[in-house]
């Protein structure tokens, strides 16, 4: 398939324009003069903004949305196969992709492509390579699943060959990509929903790897332990970052001051100058480092590269500090995968002055029940946490597994774990318990980031 923006694919409709990812593609092609809509389910920050730049919002999905006039229909991978609009534009012959196809396309137009994906710091590690081709002056397109201050939100369009794109595996979203750089930073357990188990999981990132052309080349964490299940008969190379004295780019001389660290980064035992982040977490070292490896295959100059990375102050709900509640600093991460989330605690550890709050909304009824376990040993690091009601999102309730187990099962185990459902009932404990030098840190991809804009409202 090869769309023409230009002509027979000009009037363009998004089901779910409102999404961050369905928001930013909606933006790329209204500057590329097509004429776009869509509809959401309700208003949003994000379908107000659209609607100022003049992108008809529809709310509600309707069938009467659709019209002969519309020559694509893009949709996501949560749209179920009877939602009316969807039902409606294949009964016009109207030709209806799935959001991920579109991003591939327009992916094609870009020859300097980069496609980073992975279980875990996605968003992150698109955001840091941003600032890195912002501070290249390399003019990029860039789509990231998350609002990045250096460029005003989630997209920005650039008019040069540079196009920086997440590229998820949910659903195999990522296969419809040919990158020329791809990145893979971890495989682990995730979206069980979809993948039958962890090989499944390997197997897509494999295919995703072999999209890449031989020109390409694939910048992956060494220690990744499908490594030679993801990397098997490659017609690219393959570059590999991480602590292992096998892998070609490494951090040496670390150093840590409150929570944020600096590093030397080494290319085959050879320091190319040295990084100093702004953003804590340990974790963000070798995300830093995948970030570092791949602009300097697309050979961006290196101090560019340093002066990217050593400005990036982060992204919106990555642990994100929101302000402070009578001393008491006021955290938000989405962090929702038990890997994410040990991640995210030890930097909260090492930031915090005192004890470290925690309110975990767990994401998914499925990856609550498949990851238990998991996420029942991922608070070490947390003095406190309050587990509050699993936000659905895509799922609806199966009755075979609730937050309240999650807590009880913590508790058993010598946790201070407790679970409340209501957000109002979790602020007023907090206001009774939380001390001056405290970290409170909110922790999920879903709402419950109300919880911490709710307190610091007093």
């Amino acid at each position: 398939m090869t769309l023409d923006f230009k002509t027979s694919h000009n009037n363009v409709y998004f089901i779910g324009i409102g999404g961050i990812s369905m928001s930013g593609l909606a933006q790329i092609l209204q500057k590329k003069g097509c004429q776009v809509s869509g509809s959401d389910l309700k208003p949003s920050k994000t379908t107000k903004k659209l609607e100022e730049l003049g992108i008809p919002v529809h709310y509600g999905q309707k069938a009467q949305n659709i019209t002969d006039d519309l020559q694509l229909v893009v949709y996501t991978a949560a749209v179920k196969e009877d939602n009316p609009e969807l039902v409606e534009a294949r009964r016009r012959g109207i030709l209806a992709i799935e959001r991920s196809v579109l991003l591939g396309e327009i992916m094609k137009h870009y020859s300097q492509s980069v496609a980073v994906s992975g279980t875990h710091g996605k968003t992150t590690t698109t955001s840091m390579l941003s600032q890195i081709f912002l501070a290249a002056h390399c003019d990029p397109t860039i789509t990231v699943g998350g609002v990045l201050p250096a460029i005003g939100g989630n997209i920005r369009v650039g008019y040069s060959s540079y196009f920086l794109a997440e590229a998820c595996e949910y659903h195999n979203s990522f296969l419809e990509f040919h990158p020329l750089i791809g990145i893979i930073l971890n495989v682990e357990a995730e979206h069980l929903d979809f993948f039958k188990n962890l090989n499944a999981v390997e197997e897509a990132f494999h295919r995703f790897a072999q999209n890449i052309p031989p020109e390409g080349v694939l910048i992956i964490n060494g220690e990744i332990p499908g490594f030679a299940t993801v990397t098997k008969d490659l017609s690219c190379p393959v570059i590999t970052y991480g602590r292992s004295d096998n892998d070609q780019w490494q951090p040496a001389n670390i150093r840590e001051n409150q929570g944020r660290f600096c590093f030397t980064a080494m290319k085959d035992g050879v320091s190319q100058g040295e990084v100093c982040l702004q953003v804590p977490g340990e974790h963000n070292i070798l995300n830093a480092l995948a970030a570092v490896a791949a602009a300097s295959a697309l050979h961006l100059p290196m101090e560019a590269i340093l002066e990217g990375l050593n400005s990036y102050t982060g992204v919106h709900r990555r642990f994100e500090r929101k302000g402070e509640y009578h001393g008491t600093l006021v955290v938000d991460d989405y962090a929702h995968h038990p890997t994410e989330i040990r991640a995210t605690l030890a930097a909260a550890k090492r930031v915090a002055k005192s004890e470290v709050w925690c309110v975990f909304q767990p994401h998914t009824y499925s990856r609550a029940l498949t990851l238990f376990d998991d996420f029942v040993h991922a608070f070490a690091d947390a003095d406190h946490v309050i587990v509050t009601d699993i936000y659905a999102a895509r799922e609806k309730d199966t009755g075979l597994i609730h937050s309240r187990e999650i807590a009880q099962k913590m508790a058993e185990l010598g946790k201070d774990a407790q679970y409340i459902s209501s957000f109002d009932e979790i602020v007023s404990y907090l206001k009774s318990t939380l001390s001056p030098q405290d970290l409170f840190i909110t922790l999920g991809a879903g709402d419950v980031y109300l919880v911490g804009e709710k307190l610091l409202q007093d």
